[in-house]
């Protein structure tokens, strides 16, 4: 059993927790992730990346986006409550060490897991640059923390409500075009970001990390269902991952695959919303 000992509303439907998790604490590294079940042992088996984590509080931070019906009861918790099972940290760390310039790019949600890279890559001693994007203002998490680790932070919105009007690509493509370029770059995003982030880092043969969870379900490699195809090989995204060479991803026929059940869950996600007293398609708070 692992309290809530605080509960942050980042967005409509993004949540930020800090839990008692003191051994995951001690032992997470950068890029791994947790499995989080919330009520019972039988209960969805849900793979969100450590966002942050205090030794000194034995306290560990998720950040989660409300799509199912495990992660809409999971944003009903309250600070007090319990989550019954947290099991991690699990997946290989994202390899650090001190290249000379890191871009970290981070868009939407995938700029939580971002944050404890943009963490080790300053504290392996690294120039750090970081761009993080969303669709609008309201949507933009993490910038504040972000500001204290990155030697320069550039943050853009497709809409121009905040921050440049434009994509992260544009940002990474005038950095990579500078004089030094980056000697290694990281992105955490949607699929489709991730693709021409990584286009975008090969025009200047700049090496790019990409972090695939967003396609893993069971998180222990037993489903099978993260598989990808990364330099022509088949490896599961959960015990092979989650981060790859960018330049190696099939991104096409990762993201046929993540469309495969589109239909179904966007069915799935209003159901949940109607079972649990939601409003559809509205953040999780009870309808009153």
């Amino acid at each position: 059993m692992n309290k809530i000992t605080a509960k942050k509303q980042l967005s409509a439907d993004v949540y930020e927790m800090v839990l008692e998790a003191p051994l995951i604490a001690r032992s997470r590294k950068a890029g791994q992730f947790l499995i989080v079940q919330c009520d019972t042992n039988w209960g969805e088996r849900i793979p969100l990346t450590i966002a942050d984590a205090d030794t000194s509080a034995g306290t560990i931070t998720i950040v989660f986006q409300t799509v199912g019906a495990g992660t809409h009861r999971l944003a009903l918790k309250e600070p007090g409550d319990y989550v019954e099972n947290i099991l991690g940290p699990l997946g290989n760390p994202t390899h650090i060490e001190r290249f000379g310039m890191a871009v970290c790019v981070g868009g939407g949600i995938g700029v939580a897991p971002l944050f404890p890279i943009v963490q080790a890559m300053k504290a392996a001693g690294n120039t750090v640059k970081v761009i993080i994007g969303a669709r609008t203002r309201e949507l933009v998490i993490f910038e504040e923390r972000m500001r204290r680790y990155a030697d320069e932070l550039i943050v853009v919105t497709d809409d121009g409500s905040y921050g440049r009007k434009t994509l992260v690509t544009e940002p990474l493509g005038e950095l990579c075009a500078g004089d030094p370029k980056p000697d290694m770059s990281v992105a955490i995003g949607p699929p489709i970001m991730m693709k021409f982030c990584a286009k975008t880092a090969a025009g200047f043969n700049v090496p790019i990390m990409v972090s695939l969870n967003t396609i893993m379900i069971d998180g222990t490699g037993m489903c099978g269902c993260c598989r990808v195809t990364v330099g022509g090989e088949t490896r599961f995204v959960c015990v092979d991952g989650p981060e790859f060479d960018g330049h190696k991803v099939d991104f096409e026929n990762m993201m046929i695959r993540m469309r495969s059940y589109k239909e179904r869950e966007d069915s799935d996600h209003h159901k949940c919303h109607l079972e649990l007293g939601l409003a559809p398609h509205t953040s999780a708070v009870p309808v009153k």
